[in-house]
């Protein structure tokens, strides 16, 4: 049997090495090295070959488009119900102040076309006036003026005979009276108006005890 030399078989072995000092490997080995670990068992691939093979395949998955759209055709029908809401309540701030403006208006000329009426009573009491162009005249003006309130919605109301209304008419005397029955106005004083369903000013009127 050959003995070697210690120092010679040494040295053999550290030229069969790589020159990195780490010994040749070859494909075979490199191949087995990259593929997942096999499974102990024998029955498949380990858990972490798993996870290898989830990653990938999330990797490959499509990304998230992000946010939807908005929906145009909802904001824009929206915009249309608020726009004709606003036009509503402009409407009907524009009715209501107008309402304000002639009811305002009228009272303020009430007072002439009652003076109109008591010019009226003064004259034609002198029987030689009655027929008199002046007195003409002021019948022609109160007539007028009493046309244009009606044109507006606004009626005298004279309620001679009616039941007393505390809402509508305001009493200034009550006397009883020979077949009137009690609470019902047996004179008006001074007439009063109404403006479509508003009481413009209450009738002064005289009640049947």
């Amino acid at each position: 049997m050959e003995h070697r030399d210690p120092q010679q078989a040494a040295a053999e072995e550290a030229a069969a090495t790589t020159p990195g000092g780490e010994p040749e490997v070859t494909d075979g080995v490199h191949a087995a090295a990259d593929a997942p670990p096999a499974d102990p068992s024998g029955d498949g691939p380990t858990p972490e070959g798993h996870a290898a093979a989830a990653g990938v395949a999330q990797a490959s998955a499509p990304a998230d488009d992000g946010p939807a759209e908005p929906d145009y055709r909802d904001q824009y029908l929206r915009a249309m119900a608020e726009i004709d809401n606003v036009r509503k309540r402009a409407r009907r701030d524009v009715s209501q102040a107008e309402a304000r403006g002639i009811a305002k208006l009228a009272r303020e000329l009430l007072p002439a076309i009652d003076n109109f009426g008591r010019a009226l009573d003064a004259a034609e009491a002198v029987p030689e006036n009655r027929d008199h162009h002046l007195t003409d005249g002021i019948r022609l003006v109160q007539n007028e003026l009493l046309a244009a309130l009606a044109r507006v919605g606004i009626e005298p109301d004279s309620p001679k005979g009616q039941p007393f209304d505390p809402h509508c008419h305001e009493a200034i005397a009550q006397t009883p009276v020979e077949g009137a029955a009690s609470g019902t106005i047996v004179e008006v004083y001074s007439q009063g108006y109404r403006y479509r369903d508003d009481v413009l000013r209450p009738a002064k009127v005289v009640v049947a005890a």
